[in-house]
């Protein structure tokens, strides 16, 4: 059976598994799990790939990505590759080190980021590397140490992370650890890692032909975890929007420079694109702003709510509004 096309774009959340070639181990020592955490240290910022969650194990690893400038095609080909050519060279070996292809799950951010962190950064209990959450807090190689304080890893986004967390002062990190400890009974997975999820049928050049079939076979896929909205809009993408979207990262379009653009079209400030105000330019440019951050740059809903201090659902109805008001102005974020 022929391999499907991974499904990827610029903001798109990732679980991503790892794992070595017949069951064997692809971290042998410290020295190998230094060495991964290395290429990451300097991969990630690099191509501004966000780290959420992440934790090995010595036959396979797991991790949170959120992709950024490249493909996360290109991110893992480049970590994989070095690492896998250093760790032959350094047990004197030859051969294939990881099974197959990565494996790789789009993820709806809003139902399943705090569980999919929970799920990863517990995998060392589950495997038996520590007994319980206290010696979890201090094991290095899983990013549950980072998120506690105990680690520092600067390629790894802790404030994001915490923020889904009680904002109260001095609450976030306790309501962390609750949610941990409420996650240890419930053993492995396949909801999260493969197996009894809402999915897609097909790649970005079947779209046409889902449509024509109906998703009547949207069960069969394992390359998306979300409810059926979330697939159907997933799929509803081209790959021309998808380029798009990279070319637009290049381009170094973020939230800043979107604002600014805005700005320009409103002759406002940009800071007055993204403070409150009810104010009637002020609501239209604020709308046409989160269309554009949403469906050319890839920003989650809960992002933009975070930025903009509103709910995930009056962003929504502002996207609403922005794309309305690009229709009937012929705005357009590339001139």
């Amino acid at each position: 059976m022929p391999r499907q096309a991974r499904l990827d774009a610029p903001g798109v959340l990732h679980h991503i598994m790892i794992r070595g070639i017949e069951r064997r181990k692809i971290f042998i020592n410290d020295g190998d799990r230094e060495d991964f955490l290395e290429r990451l240290s300097k991969l990630l910022p690099r191509t501004e790939t966000a780290c959420y969650a992440w934790g090995f194990i010595p036959n396979h690893a797991h991790f949170l990505f959120r992709t950024g400038l490249a493909p996360l095609a290109t991110v893992m080909r480049r970590v994989l590759t070095g690492y896998a050519v250093s760790f032959n060279r350094r047990h004197k070996r030859r051969g294939q080190l990881f099974q197959n292809r990565y494996k790789s799950i789009v993820c709806q951010e809003d139902a399943y980021l705090k569980e999919l962190v929970r799920y990863i950064h517990l995998n060392p209990v589950r495997s038996g590397i520590v007994p319980g959450i206290k010696e979890l807090n201090k094991y290095p190689y899983c990013g549950h140490s980072a998120l506690v304080g105990k680690k520092e890893r600067p390629w790894q986004d802790v404030t994001y992370v915490l923020g889904c967390f009680d904002r109260t002062a001095g609450q976030t990190k306790k309501a962390y650890l609750r949610f941990m400890e409420k996650g240890i009974a419930q053993g492995r997975r396949k909801d999260l890692t493969g197996g009894g999820l809402i999915r897609s049928v097909g790649g970005w050049a079947e779209v046409k032909q889902l449509k024509r079939q109906g998703h009547q076979h949207v069960m069969s896929d394992e390359r998306i975890l979300g409810d059926s909205t979330f697939v159907e809009n997933l799929l509803s993408q081209t790959d021309e929007q998808y380029e798009r979207r990279y070319e637009l990262k290049r381009q170094g379009y973020d939230a800043d420079r979107l604002a600014k653009r805005v700005a320009e079209i409103y002759d406002m400030d940009p800071r007055e694109v993204l403070s409150r105000g009810k104010q009637q330019q002020k609501v239209r440019a604020r709308s046409l702003f989160c269309f554009w951050a949403v469906r050319e740059l890839g920003i989650s809903l809960r992002e933009l709510a975070k930025r903009l201090e509103l709910s995930p659902p009056a962003v929504g109805y502002s996207v609403e509004r922005g794309e309305a008001i690009a229709r009937q102005n012929g705005y357009r974020l590339l001139e």
